[in-house]
Formats: structure tokens, sequence, C-alpha cells
């Protein structure tokens, strides 16, 4: 996430770039601490207001930290390939040995069923921003996703209600947040609420 740090940074944002165990624990224990250290160090810095730019399981990570708490600095939020209705890559896999070492138990909580995670956190009730990607490099992964996908995600499955901004851009999952368009299209909607790009669907905040 450096090069999307840098050019934040450039347009005058203050970043805290948080790492985080994704191999080492569950959902719920990563946004304890992963979301709530990313909060203590914008408060550290005075920050005005909060905004949140995730990559994949980070997206998972702040809906699950605002089931339970509240932030009056909340700023927008944008999700880069997030797997907000699960992956059809982790139905298929999830039981095959050596799973869990590769994906660590948050993986594991990332299905597309009615009673895996993703689908018990609900609705968005904050000004989110989503960017989907259409291209892969993992053509194993893309054989078990149907439709578009960008070789963990597929498309549909980034989306979710209370959504304020969708754009889908030719990128990959492991590679989108170096993207010159993806790195745009954040700043963009960081700083007006609404993507940039003429596909872009940008329906009122929380709209279903």
């Amino acid at each position: 996430m450096q090069q999307l740090q840098a050019a934040l940074e450039n347009e005058k944002f203050t970043v805290a770039n948080i790492d985080y165990p994704s191999r080492e624990k569950s959902i719920e224990a990563l946004a304890k601490t992963a979301v709530a250290n990313g909060i203590d160090q914008c408060r550290e810095q005075s920050a005005d207001s909060i905004h949140f730019v995730t990559h994949s399981l980070g997206g998972i990570l702040v809906r699950q930290y605002f089931q339970t708490n509240d932030l009056d600095r909340l700023g927008r939020v944008v999700m880069l390939g997030p797997p907000n209705a699960g992956s059809e890559a982790v139905d298929k896999l999830k039981d095959l040995p050596g799973f869990e070492l590769l994906y660590g138990p948050a993986g594991e909580q990332l299905g597309t069923s009615e009673t895996a995670l993703p689908a018990q956190l609900g609705p968005v009730d904050f000004e989110l921003g989503i960017i989907a990607g259409s291209s892969s490099i993992n053509l194993i992964l893309s054989s078990l996703i149907p439709g578009q996908d960008d070789g963990k995600v597929s498309v549909e499955n980034t989306k979710v209600e209370g959504m304020s901004g969708f754009v889908t851009l030719p990128v990959t999952h492991p590679f989108m947040m170096r993207n010159s368009s993806v790195i745009d299209e954040t700043i963009h909607f960081l700083s007006y609420g609404k993507f940039s790009a003429t596909t872009a669907n940008n329906p009122p905040a929380n709209a279903e």
C-alpha cells in the first residue's frame, strides 16, 4: 500500500498505513486490533475526519468493527476488491488440506453462504465507495468464480447494500492498489464522495 500512501500524502492526507497478521487470527480479532490501531494513530495526529482505504479483507474488518463501535469523526471509506458477499473460491477450497495454513482462520470465514461472516454484517451505514477489479492473473481461481472477477473475488460479490459509489476497473486483486487509475479514483471519492469514471455508478448515499 506504500504507493497509494505516497499519493494520498501528496494530496495532503495524513496516512496511517496499518499492517496486521491476516493469517493468524479471526476477522473479529483482527478488526479489534487493526482498525482500532488505525483510528488511534489518526487521533494522535489530531485528524478532523478519519477516512478508511482498504484492500480485500481490510474492508471486511472495517465492516466488522462498526458492528459494535461508533466513530464520531468517520469520513468516507473506499474498499478495493472487498469480498463483501464472500468469495466462491473459498467455498470450493476451504476444506482442502493446507487452506488454513495459506489463508488463516479469517480466510476460512469468507465464504458466500448465509451463515458465513460477510452475510452476517448487513448493509453499510457509512459513505462507501467500492472499486472492483475485472482482470485476473490467477486463472485457476478465476475458473471457480462466476462472472467477471479479479482472481479472488467476483465483481458482483464486492458490492454491498448501502454503498454510495461503485466502479469496475481492469485491474487484478493483488496489484490493484498500485494502479494509477485505482489511486486516482480513491482520491476522488475521498475528496468528493463519488467516483470520476464515466462508467462509475454513484447512487445516493445509503441507497439500495
